[in-house]
């Protein structure tokens, strides 16, 4: 999945967290809500500006986060 198409590091939003395009919310918003076992339904029902590509977008950012710090190690 091309997270980039729906995540962006702006320095003025969320002071440079990744945060879902045209919103405040972040990855680790998202990722803290599923680990707390919100399913997706329930996220789309709280966040109406939310989609189910958006959610996938950022489990695909924090799958390559972690990629990438297994071989920077």
């Amino acid at each position: 999945m091309d997270y980039q198409k729906y995540i962006e590091i702006r320095a003025d939003k969320r002071f440079g967290k990744p945060c879902i395009k045209g919103t405040r919310i972040s990855v680790y918003d998202v990722l803290n809500w599923l680990s707390n076992g919100m399913s997706k339904e329930e996220i789309l029902a709280d966040f109406e500006e939310l989609n189910e590509e958006m959610i996938h977008a950022c489990l695909a950012f924090a799958a390559d986060k972690e990629h990438k710090l297994q071989f920077a190690t």
